[in-house]
């Protein structure tokens, strides 16, 4: 049975098997083989491949990663573990939104602190999206019951609306601007999510905690590793079941 992802990642990144084959240092029959009769390559090589045709190693070759192996690299995706956000260093946040080149994420109730700790965050974001970087936001929608629900876990009824409707004064700015998403969701939040390429900061949520006093993960991407993609597939799932804000638009 061919491996039709990847014949696909090839071709679809201009490459050939003689290239690819040149590349890592294999005999062209051999990567044809790897094709043609889903030969499952050496490590090396895996990673070598993916990193060319820019997937990940368990989507090419599913079966060559064991779910063991995906656990233990995912503990390597760990970079730092804070105990709460407002231990993260303002640097971070910054570095990781500067050194941006693919994409930035945002999903969140309201994620308020966000432009509140750096007011020109909405020019850096527009500014992002001029050089090619797709930005993502999805906030809570504020007339949903999750959000009220949140708010009177926090202890403070009305409260979580209130700063949605803070924060969509500042990110209207992106109006119009190509390569920007504002959606809203009415998803009960686990994790709020924020990517930028393939590093990741999660912070969690705790019943009874408001988010700046729940712990915050900073993740890094691994090929074969399977925490920071169950994340990125969590933020997937909600910007499928997002929507604009009713009666307003998002830009393209």
């Amino acid at each position: 049975m061919p491996n039709d992802r990847l014949r696909d990642a090839i071709l679809r990144n201009g490459l050939t098997p003689g290239t690819v084959a040149e590349k890592i240092g294999v005999d062209p029959k051999t990567v044809e083989r790897w094709i043609t009769q889903d030969r499952v390559p050496y490590p090396r090589h895996r990673h070598a491949i993916a990193a060319m045709v820019r997937e990940d190693v368990p989507y090419l070759w599913p079966d060559a990663v064991t779910p063991e192996k995906a656990s233990r690299i995912g503990q390597s995706e760990l970079v730092q573990l804070y105990s709460r956000r407002s231990s993260v260093p303002y640097d971070l946040w910054r570095r990781l939104i500067e050194r941006a080149e693919k994409r930035i994420d945002v999903l969140a109730y309201a994620g308020l602190f966000l432009v509140e700790q750096n007011p020109r965050i909405v020019d850096t974001l527009r500014q992002k999206a001029t050089d090619g970087v797709a930005v993502t936001i999805l906030l809570g929608d504020p007339t949903s019951a999750a959000i009220e629900r949140k708010s009177i876990e926090e202890g403070a009824p009305g409260v979580m609306a209130a700063k949605i409707r803070q924060v969509q004064q500042y990110y209207n700015r992106l109006d119009g601007a190509p390569g920007v998403k504002v959606l809203y969701h009415d998803t009960t939040l686990y994790n709020s999510i924020y990517r930028f390429d393939d590093e990741m900061l999660v912070n969690m949520h705790v019943l009874g905690f408001p988010a700046p006093h729940a712990p915050v993960m900073h993740l890094r991407k691994l090929n074969g590793g399977d925490l920071f993609r169950t994340y990125s597939d969590s933020f997937d799932r909600v910007l499928t079941a997002s929507k604009p804000q009713p009666g307003g638009e998002v830009a393209a």
